[in-house]
């Protein structure tokens, strides 16, 4: 997937773990670390608004897009619109 996650730089940033992130954002710990490890193909934006307000950062701290060769083929994001 072209964007990364980088949710466990900006947690070692802030000497903070994932179970207090959790605990702070209402979120389980195996929900922050699926967010961590970039297995999610989605994240809410009140979810991200709660990780910037927590970590004090913006969402461009936290995402990453990194291009690859077929991010603007027809139907890889699973929308065969034309």
């Amino acid at each position: 997937m072209p964007i990364i996650v980088e949710l466990d730089v900006m947690l070692a940033r802030r000497k903070m773990r994932s179970k207090e992130l959790a605990q702070r954002i209402g979120l389980t710990e195996q929900q922050v670390s699926q967010l961590k490890s970039g297995k999610v193909r989605g994240m809410r934006f009140d979810t991200l608004t709660r990780i910037c307000a927590v970590l004090d950062c913006q969402p461009g701290d936290l995402l990453r897009y990194e291009p690859g060769a077929d991010d603007l083929a027809p139907g890889s994001d699973g929308d065969d619109a034309s």
